[in-house]
């Protein structure tokens, strides 16, 4: 009888921005565990996410159970950072009357 092996890599790496994704993929871990959290099962989340293998969501699932405080605090920084980064994107760039300035220059530009 052969001997089994025992470790599991998690398919999970962080891209230069800290992002972590499904290796190999763009998927990020927010969306897979989003989706577990809003009752999605592990099949249902590989057919929302046709470019992860049915075994990663398990993987990651399981990943995720056993690790749901340093995940937790994972996303939840994550999320700090989105709303700090929106913040900046609202004050630089004013939103106010984006659709008129459009249409007025569309308007004014001569079609050919």
């Amino acid at each position: 009888m052969s001997a089994l092996t025992t470790t599991v890599v998690v398919p999970l790496a962080a891209d230069p921005n800290g992002t972590i994704l499904v290796r190999g993929t763009r998927v990020t871990l927010e969306s897979i565990v989003a989706s577990f959290r809003a009752g999605a099962t592990a099949e249902e989340i590989a057919q929302r996410f046709p470019a992860v293998a049915l075994a990663d969501v398990y993987q990651i699932i399981a990943h995720y159970l056993n690790h749901v405080a340093e995940v937790d605090a994972y996303l939840s920084e994550r999320r700090t950072q989105a709303a700090a980064l929106q913040l900046e994107v609202e004050t630089r760039f004013d939103s106010i009357g984006v659709r008129a300035r459009l249409i007025a220059r569309r308007n004014a530009t001569p079609v050919n």
